[in-house]
């Protein structure tokens, strides 16, 4: 269920900051309280990922990894902003230290 609620999460996250985007600068009222809503939410779900166990280095790795590649994804595909392959690949790299984080939480100590 943690992790359920850490996807559901970084979903809201995402669509909080293309909103954010969308808003210019909060001039434009419906993406302004997509904004706000959208960050309330996103940091609702990820409290309670966390009281449901998760490790913050674990979820906020994920989040941040997950948050990344698809903003970088919904910028190119929704916003008309470039993606280099510097870029994907930076996303990659992030992601793989994510994938680190997640593997250490699971090893045991020697």
């Amino acid at each position: 269920m943690a992790y359920v609620l850490l996807a559901l999460a970084i979903a809201t996250e995402v669509v909080a900051t293309v909103s954010l985007k969308l808003s210019e600068g909060f001039t434009r009222l419906v993406p302004s309280i997509v904004v706000v809503v959208g960050y309330l939410a996103a940091f609702g779900l990820l409290s309670q990922a966390l009281a449901r166990g998760l490790g913050i280095s674990v979820a906020y790795g994920i989040w941040a990894a997950a948050g990344v590649a698809l903003a970088a994804m919904a910028g190119a595909t929704f916003l008309g902003e470039s993606l280099t392959w510097v870029q994907v690949g930076g996303i990659a790299l992030v992601i793989a230290g994510v994938l680190a984080l997640e593997l250490g939480a699971h090893s045991t100590p020697a």
